[in-house]
């Protein structure tokens, strides 16, 4: 497994330029009053798939040699990754299959299809499909990428951090969603780079704690999956990220559900803005940090709210 660099993130910005343009990070006022400090929103909802992890399938595509792109490719994913890679396999003219588990939301499995990916339903956890997915590219001759350890998917997450970096090198801490911790890791190797004194903070559902437990511990470990949010639902943690974020990453905090969703209810009156759950996880961190610095950031990783997350919003909001 090759090592996470700044070189490499370069690379990769270089690789989705053509592909993807930077996106917004705006001030809110009255996010702003909510929180106590000035809070800079990194907008990833207004990506093309409506989250983040499309740079990760815009820097592997550019990456694939032809005789990976006539093998296809092949994944899991709960979502995000998965049109991710359907992007990936359509720019590089790719056969694609992702493996989802049961649980993952219909509106994700239905737009993956949409970008020319085939779907497989297999699985009650990420950790499951991934098996089965592993078995299969075996089986094909299919090439595996990992939703968390494959160096171009992560360098390409990390060009967040450097477009973020860049124009608001004065943060003193930044406020990232962790499912795999794929942006965590690559905001990490951003930072030591741009800003050594910005801090970079964890934030991951308390309901999904793998790669919180990972980061305590150092090594990889897997926990029970029971958040509502599928973008943040990993049973496992990854060894890339990992290697990156023990010992380099701040802090972590975990949040529960309820807290989530109280966030996400804060950006859609506040930032004018639609967060599913792990989009807005960065933010419930945020808020929950009593001794948050007073010019920081948080990553709103992605938009892609189901139906059942809207409707928690307005139902929360309503008994608020």
């Amino acid at each position: 497994m090759s090592a996470l660099t700044f070189a490499g993130v370069l690379h990769a910005a270089d690789a989705i330029a053509g592909e993807l343009p930077p996106t917004p990070s705006w001030i809110y006022p009255a996010l702003n009053e909510a929180v106590g400090a000035q809070v800079v929103v990194k907008h990833e909802n207004v990506q093309p798939t409506g989250a983040f992890k499309v740079r990760g399938g815009v820097s592997l595509a550019a990456g694939l040699t032809d005789a990976e792109r006539q093998a296809g490719l092949i994944s899991a994913s709960t979502g995000n990754h998965a049109q991710s890679l359907a992007y990936a396999g359509r720019l590089a003219h790719a056969p694609t299959i992702v493996v989802m588990p049961v649980t993952a939301p219909e509106e994700k499995a239905h737009a993956t299809r949409l970008l020319g990916a085939e779907v497989i339903r297999h699985g009650a956890t990420m950790t499951e499909s991934c098996q089965h997915a592993m078995e299969i590219a075996t089986e094909r001759g299919m090439r595996f990428v990992s939703p968390g350890d494959d160096p171009a998917i992560v360098h390409g997450h990390a060009t967040i951090y450097l477009e973020l970096l860049r124009r608001h090198p004065d943060l003193e801490a930044i406020y990232v969603p962790v499912g795999s911790g794929s942006g965590a890791a690559g905001a990490c190797v951003v930072r030591d780079e741009l800003a050594p004194n910005c801090k970079i903070i964890g934030v991951q559902s308390a309901a999904a704690p793998a790669a919180y437990n990972s980061w305590r511990s150092g090594r990889v470990e897997q926990a029970a999956c029971d958040t509502r949010f599928s973008g943040i639902a990993t049973s496992s943690g990854s060894q890339l990220p990992l290697s990156v974020m023990h010992g380099r990453m701040n802090d972590f905090l975990l949040v529960d559900d309820f807290q989530i969703l109280d966030a996400m209810r804060l950006f859609s009156t506040a930032a004018h803005t639609l967060a599913e759950g792990a989009g807005a996880a960065a933010l419930a961190g945020l808020l929950q940090d009593t001794e948050h610095p007073q010019r920081c950031a948080v990553v709103c990783s992605g938009g892609n709210a189901d139906g059942s997350e809207i409707a928690d919003i307005a139902a929360f909001a309503a008994m608020a």
